[in-house]
């Protein structure tokens, strides 16, 4: 729910990050006033955002956790145990130190991620777990639907840039957010998955849609892995605008015809599958929408993109340039291809922009971008 700013998922490589950072959205209450052990107080955020936890206990109940305290590179929080508020997924280790820090043991950007504890790790009725993409980024480019279900959700986890956008009258009604930063999407969903099956009621959120470079289909896996069924969590999706989309609507009609999206991220795809893929768009004549385009360790990937797009399109080809689409920030400008590769040195092309590259049929008309759906063809007008 990209990696990512406008797109839908960001998957930059999981080093230098931050660790997991947790909070909740309510003042700590009396056991009396839950409904079981697995809905234990939450801890009060701090006005740094860190949480001051006066325990190990595990937020979500899971049975026999062991975890011990984990340390971080960047972000702490003061307690006696830094295990995960859902602890099953380190049971019976101890974490080791991580640049990502959240609930899975051991994770660094070296190494794989591990899914931990498995569905006989939980006493609790599980309660429901559900994806929810936020579009764009703007709480007025949410959909009614994905701000119910936050507004039902009593836990939600997601990316801390994601979190930070959410309305006040989101964060306000959650009786705990677990966020953390641009790294351990596999941890950070077995946090929401781990939280769902010990009783609670779980959104994950991301920008954009849950099912264009995010985290349902990986929900889904870990889900699996855990022994668990999607019918257990009554798993259900609450579909976003893509970025591809919301982009589009900034620069006219550029992707009204055959189109497809491709990510220059080459964490979780290699480079090779990634530059066949753009290939066979650019040759066969289809819009292409660029996520990821660039970043401080991806500059090759966008150099390459170019030289491929170049060797089958013309270099007069329309190409929308949507920096931080949804944001303060925005900026918005129809180029041509042959200037892509000029672009990337300067601010506007970054992990927040989509690229928008026409086809032969691509025009520039009123300062919005046209590619014709046919029409022209059966109808006089």
């Amino acid at each position: 729910m990209s990696t990512d700013n406008t797109t839908d998922a960001s998957t930059e490589t999981e080093s230098n990050c931050g660790a997991g950072e947790a909070r909740s959205a309510s003042e700590s209450a009396s056991s009396a006033e839950r409904s079981s052990a697995d809905r234990s107080s939450g801890q009060g955020p701090r006005e740094d955002g860190t949480v001051a936890s006066a325990d190990s206990s595990s937020k979500c109940g899971a049975s026999a956790s062991t975890s011990e305290a984990s340390t971080s590179t960047e972000t702490s929080t003061e307690a006696d145990d830094t295990s995960s508020k859902c602890g099953a997924s380190s049971s019976s280790s101890s974490s080791s130190s991580s640049s990502c820090g959240a609930s899975s043991s051991s994770d660094s950007s070296d190494e794989e991620e591990e899914v931990g504890a498995t569905v006989d790790d939980f006493d609790a009725e599980p309660g429901q777990l559900i994806a929810v993409g936020l579009g764009p980024g703007q709480p007025d480019g949410m959909t009614a639907r994905a701000r119910s279900a936050l507004l039902d959700a009593e836990h939600i986890v997601g990316y801390t840039t994601y979190v930070e956008l959410l309305p006040d009258e989101v964060t306000d009604a959650a009786e705990d957010i677990y966020n953390t930063p641009m790294c351990g999407e596999v941890s950070r969903t077995e946090e929401a998955i781990d939280r769902a099956l010990a009783g609670n009621d779980v959104a994950i959120i991301g920008s954009g849609d849950p099912n264009v470079y995010a985290l349902a289909g990986l929900a889904l896996e870990i889900i699996e892995s855990k022994g668990a069924t999607a019918t257990m969590l009554d798993f259900d999706v609450v579909p976003g605008v893509p970025a591809a989309q919301s982009c589009a609507a900034r620069v006219g009609a550029p992707l009204v015809n055959d189109t497809v999206s491709i990510s220059l991220s080459d964490h979780l795809t290699d480079m090779p599958t990634i530059e066949s893929r753009l290939h066979a768009a650019a040759k066969e004549g289809f819009t292409i929408t660029i996520y990821n385009p660039w970043s401080r360790k991806r500059r090759d990937n966008y150099e390459k993109c170019c030289e491929i797009l170049l060797e089958h399109r013309d270099p007069e080809t329309p190409v929308g340039v949507v920096h931080a689409a949804g944001r303060e920030d925005e900026q918005v400008e129809i180029v041509e291809l042959g200037e892509l590769p000029e672009l990337g040195e300067t601010d506007l092309v970054d992990m927040t922009t989509t690229l928008l590259v026409g086809n032969e049929d691509t025009y520039v008309w009123d300062d919005r971008m046209v590619t014709p759906r046919g029409y022209e063809t059966k109808y006089d007008y």
